[in-house]
């Protein structure tokens, strides 16, 4: 007897949704060994520049895990004024 369409389909929906959590579980680790990683780069001195291209985040990013840290991060500088013509 062949397969209830509908009953094929609840079992692949409820594949993707536990691959879909599985993945959403090793997503948040990786980027919490992402952001202890950066960290400690941080603390040893390397240079925070090369530190958020190596991690692929951005300033704001790196930045904001400096700050929750405790981490000093240098204020940032006021805006350029454009000249009008």
């Amino acid at each position: 007897m062949a397969a209830i369409p509908e009953e094929a389909q609840a079992a692949a929906l409820r594949t993707l949704a536990e691959v879909t959590l599985r993945r959403a579980e090793i997503t948040a680790q990786l980027d919490r060994e992402l952001r202890d990683a950066a960290l400690a780069a941080v603390r040893t001195g390397a240079n925070r520049s090369r530190i958020r291209a190596l991690a692929g985040v951005s300033s704001k990013t790196l930045y904001g895990w400096l700050a929750e840290e405790g981490i000093e991060v240098r204020a940032k500088a006021p805006a350029a004024k454009k000249e009008t013509k």
